[in-house]
């Protein structure tokens, strides 16, 4: 399908389901800490051998940064809709099967907040 080319932007994250994408998501989960790749491995299940190349596709890309042998993600190459993404998915994960997830009509009897703000 063809795209409007100056309107698009392609996403700088690596596609759904990869191991580069588990890797920035428990990463972008955990700002403030850095993992070496063996607990990366350990903890995402991920072949041991597959997480060094990742990482560093990922550096290449400015995603993630390290020092030493600790790996943590890159806040400032994030912009906004990147950030966003990640956010609202471990949202939704967190929370994925709770009352409002498995009731999707649970806001129908709420009254509409602008209607009400218009007509004061």
């Amino acid at each position: 399908m063809p795209v409007d080319f100056e309107s698009y932007h392609p996403s700088t994250l690596p596609n759904e389901g990869t191991n580069g994408r588990q890797i920035l998501e428990h990463l972008a989960q955990n700002p403030e800490l850095g993992f070496t790749p063996s607990e990366l491995a350990d903890e995402l299940e991920i072949p041991r051998g597959s997480v060094g190349t990742t990482l560093g596709r990922l550096e290449e890309r400015g995603l993630v940064r390290h020092k030493g042998d600790y790996w943590a993600i890159n806040i400032e190459a994030y912009d906004a809709q990147t950030a966003s993404e990640i956010g609202l998915r471990a949202v939704a994960e967190q929370f994925e099967g709770d009352h409002y997830d498995t009731n999707p009509d649970w806001d129908a009897g709420l009254s509409d907040v602008d209607v009400e703000a218009s007509d004061e």
